[in-house]
């Protein structure tokens, strides 16, 4: 590997306290960045300094308190629009990850849409989170779920979805990239496909906010999700695009105060959006340390980081092929931050456990993501996942643990 000579990632490691700290004896090797990324300084030192100084609720105090929390509140929205390219910082409604995010739109905006024998489409791809809350709506609305297949190497078909947007097909909801494989999505071109048809678009980038710089006006999509801690910021806060004009077709997600500009018992008046879908007291604290993320990963490059992990995978591919026992589960033609794979004759959660003693971590599972696994003929994977505080050195560990592994079940 080169982009050492220009990313200095020793130094950027040592922004992570919780890299420095060994395992069962061993120096912690942590690749498991799929499921939630590690936390810089800075984001727990910004969280800190909110709890001890600027302690408030937000958007409802005259007092000096109340006026910076909201002041950081606020910026935080402010920030992270900048960060998805949204056109308006009123495009941005904090919620707890992902899945809320997705849940709001699923119930806010597609249910009022869907009549019996209409469609929602997504793909084979999708974590369970991008699943569930259509299966849950079609099953309300007498609508129908439409699965896009991927082929043998994990890539969407294209052709199906162009062929399969039809007349009933009233919502389109894809991830940017798969947690369970890796594949990256063509969005831009899958969110065309729809609109060609008047079919409005959620991306799930949960995967994607982490490793690629993201652009909502070039995408082109209706909604965007993604999720904190999975982007170097706490747990419990995330954030959804929504294009602006999608906000009047919209109805309340859940009731309370801050989404409500009066209350009487003839009736409330809704507030103007964001604030429509942010009921109650907000993760104030979560809001500011995903700021503080957000802007350290901006300090870093966005396209520097990917350039980085670019590599990095494609160093860990290449070990990976070196070793006759393991089968890699996926391999599209564009994918980042994730590969799966299985030993011979081992069960992931093995795999998982001998790694672990060896102070690697890795994910061993589903994933969250059962219809992948079962395209694939697997029951699971073991998952390695990557950040740009990862090395080749931290690879190259990989691999030797994995060595250990079959010899170990081979006796």
């Amino acid at each position: 590997m080169t982009s050492t000579d220009i990313f200095d990632v020793e130094k950027l490691r040592r922004d992570f306290p919780a890299l420095d700290q060994e395992v069962h004896g061993h120096k912690l090797v942590y690749l498991d960045n799929a499921a939630t990324t590690q936390k810089p300084r800075a984001v727990l030192d910004a969280i800190t300094h909110y709890y001890e100084n600027d302690n408030a609720n937000v958007h409802r105090g005259v007092h000096t308190l109340s006026q910076r929390a909201t002041d950081a509140f606020e910026m935080a929205r402010d920030h992270t629009s900048r960060f998805v390219g949204a056109r308006k910082v009123e495009e941005i409604v904090f919620t707890r990850g992902t899945t809320e995010a997705i849940n709001l739109v699923a119930w806010s905006f597609v249910a009022p849409r869907l009549s019996p024998g209409d469609e929602v489409m997504i793909s084979h791809l999708e974590h369970h989170s991008n699943i569930v809350p259509w299966q849950l709506v079609c099953a309300e609305r007498g609508a129908r779920l439409v699965v896009a297949p991927v082929d043998d190497h994990g890539d969407i078909e294209l052709d199906f979805i162009a062929q399969h947007l039809g007349d009933k097909t009233r919502f389109l909801a894809m991830n940017h990239i798969s947690n369970a494989l890796g594949t990256v999505n063509p969005v831009r071109e899958i969110t065309a496909l729809a609109h060609a048809r008047g079919v409005p678009v959620l991306i799930d980038g949960a995967q994607a906010a982490p490793h690629l710089p993201i652009d909502v006006q070039q995408i082109g999509c209706d909604f965007y999700a993604f999720s904190g801690h999975k982007v170097f910021g706490p747990t419990g806060i995330g954030a959804l695009y929504v294009k602006n004009e999608r906000y009047a077709e919209m109805r309340p997600y859940q009731g309370g105060g801050d989404m409500i500009k009066s209350v009487s018992f003839a009736g409330s008046v809704w507030n103007d959006p964001p604030h429509k879908f942010e009921a109650g007291t907000p993760d104030i604290a979560g809001a500011i340390g995903l700021c503080a993320a957000l802007d350290y990963l901006e300090e870093i490059g966005r396209w520097r980081i990917a350039s980085y992990e670019l590599e990095l995978f494609q160093y860990a591919a290449d070990r990976l092929a070196e070793l006759p026992f393991i089968r890699r589960i996926g391999q599209a033609k564009d994918q980042a931050g994730a590969i799966s794979f299985a030993v011979e004759g081992v069960h992931p959660h093995d795999v998982g456990t001998v790694l672990d003693h060896r102070g690697i971590a890795v994910r061993a599972g589903h994933h969250c993501a059962q219809p992948v696994m079962e395209r694939f003929g697997v029951p699971a994977t073991a998952r390695a996942s990557f950040a740009f505080y990862n090395t080749a050195a931290e690879v190259d560990r990989l691999i030797f643990g994995l060595h250990e592994v079959a010899e170990m079940f081979r006796r």
